[in-house]
């Protein structure tokens, strides 16, 4: 283990260090490295390296041939040397107030819970067609609307439904694949442990008396059991002999994991899941204004402690569980209110720097990245910041209190979601839309704030 780490300590200085990697993979025998800038490469230094039997460039991959089962632990030593490299420097006040921001009020499991998230994050494009798709089909089928569209195109509806819930069909296998990317695991091995706990053959399979269920726990489970898959793979890759690893490294963890998570982690993720699920749909169904207006109130202060990343799972099991999620669209009123305040700061300040801020940041924050007004300027200026909250809590009580629900899962927010929002409730969102920036509007005006100098 000490000539791999020292390998992998010597291949990352010869590339130009941490921050100029774009890329960082292996196959089986290669470490492949694509770096955002070539002339920084040590190529004789790289190729001298004791365990590297050999260079190839491929486009703009460079492949470094260190040998089976190596190439593995070479790229996880790689990631361990990489673990808290230094930050980049801000390029703007706002990218640099969301870094003191972030850094400030960063609580302790929000590292963890920006794994999870970055599990979910590839999949926001797919997400986002899919809930725009199933608003079109819910208009298309709407004769007040398009007439008698549906019964004159049916086969055309079906396919546009295929389309809209493909993701769905498939989502455990692409949460399985993106699990094993971010916590180090093969990819196909964490499609294949998703793979099993969806297989419909699991139904034929009676254990302890009960027959199993196929795609019991939903993503839960799916994050759990390869989760466990990728720390199983690293533990034996560590002390399988090279020659042999390649072999029985897949074979034991595909034995193992499955084990573990058919009698175990797949009940247990299916609790989890379940309890979530009714959880929040019965808080939301009983709480009516005061949870709402809590939930979206306090979204805000949630992001900046980074805890938000630990919704994601919870998003993804209102839809699988129910066909719609009522939790987006009273957080996504958080972001509204930022939306009022940012107008009420405009029309008082005197600060033209302050105003070309808000100018430019306010069209993106009527369709829902909001980042640049609150990092620009509700934050830095204190109470706009806190107006908004209470702004977004008035729009999020309400969006409650209607049972206003979207067939997305995130991704979304602002104006375009009301494209998502489930038939016979859109007047409703975009109405407590324009609450909270009338609420957001009112709380700044009142509260007021310290106008910058230029």
């Amino acid at each position: 283990m000490e000539k791999t780490a020292a390998l992998a300590s010597g291949i990352l200085q010869g590339i130009g260090g941490e921050k100029n990697i774009q890329r960082l993979e292996n196959c089986m025998t290669r470490v492949r490295v694509e770096v955002h800038n070539d002339d920084e490469l040590d190529l004789p230094r790289l190729k001298q390296l004791p365990g590297v039997s050999g260079y190839v460039k491929q486009g703009q991959q460079h492949q470094l041939i260190v040998g089976p089962g190596k190439a593995a632990q070479v790229v996880d030593a790689m990631r361990a040397l990489m673990v808290g490299g230094e930050a980049t420097a801000s390029f703007d006040d706002a990218e640099s107030t969301k870094a003191q921001a972030k850094a400030k009020y960063k609580a302790p499991m929000s590292d963890a819970l920006r794994q999870l998230a970055n599990v979910f994050i590839p999949l926001i494009p797919a997400f986002i067609a899919s809930g725009l798709i199933t608003g079109i089909i819910n208009i298309l089928k709407r004769p007040d609307i398009v007439g008698d569209f549906a019964t004159q195109y049916p086969n055309l509806l079906g396919i546009l439904g295929i389309f809209g819930s493909a993701v769905f069909a498939i989502m455990n296998i692409l949460v399985g694949v993106n699990t094993a990317k971010v916590f180090g695991g093969s990819l196909a091995m964490g499609g294949v442990m998703a793979g099993i706990l969806s297989s419909p053959q699991l139904a034929q399979i009676t254990l302890f008396g009960e027959a199993l269920q196929p795609g019991r726990g939903g993503v839960i489970a799916v994050l759990l059991v390869v989760i466990l898959m990728c720390w199983i793979e690293k533990r034996l890759r560590a002390v399988l002999p090279g020659s042999i690893e390649l072999i029985l490294n897949p074979l034991l963890t595909t034995l193992i994991t499955g084990s573990v998570a058919i009698v175990v982690l797949q009940p247990l993720g299916g609790w989890i899941s379940d309890a979530i699920a009714h959880g929040a749909s019965l808080a939301i169904d009983r709480g009516g204004l005061l949870v709402g207006a809590v939930l979206s109130g306090t979204f805000l202060p949630l992001v900046l402690t980074g805890l938000h990343q630990g919704l994601v799972p919870i998003h993804v099991e209102l839809v699988q569980a129910h066909g719609y999620n009522a939790l987006l669209p009273i957080l996504s009123m958080a972001g509204v209110g930022q939306v009022g305040a940012a107008i009420a700061v405009l029309m008082k300040t005197r600060n033209a720097r302050l105003k070309k801020v808000i100018k430019g940041a306010l069209p993106v924050g009527l369709l829902g990245i909001g980042e640049p007004l609150i990092f620009g300027v509700t934050l830095p200026l204190g109470k706009p910041f806190l107006a908004a909250c209470l702004g977004g809590a008035v729009g999020g009580a309400l969006i409650s209190y209607w049972k206003v629900a979207t067939v997305i899962t995130f991704g979304l927010s602002g104006l375009p979601l009301a494209l998502t929002i489930v038939t016979g409730k859109v007047m409703l969102y975009l109405l407590g839309y324009l609450v909270a920036v009338i609420a957001g509007f009112l709380f700044t005006w009142l509260l007021g704030f310290n106008d910058p100098e230029e």
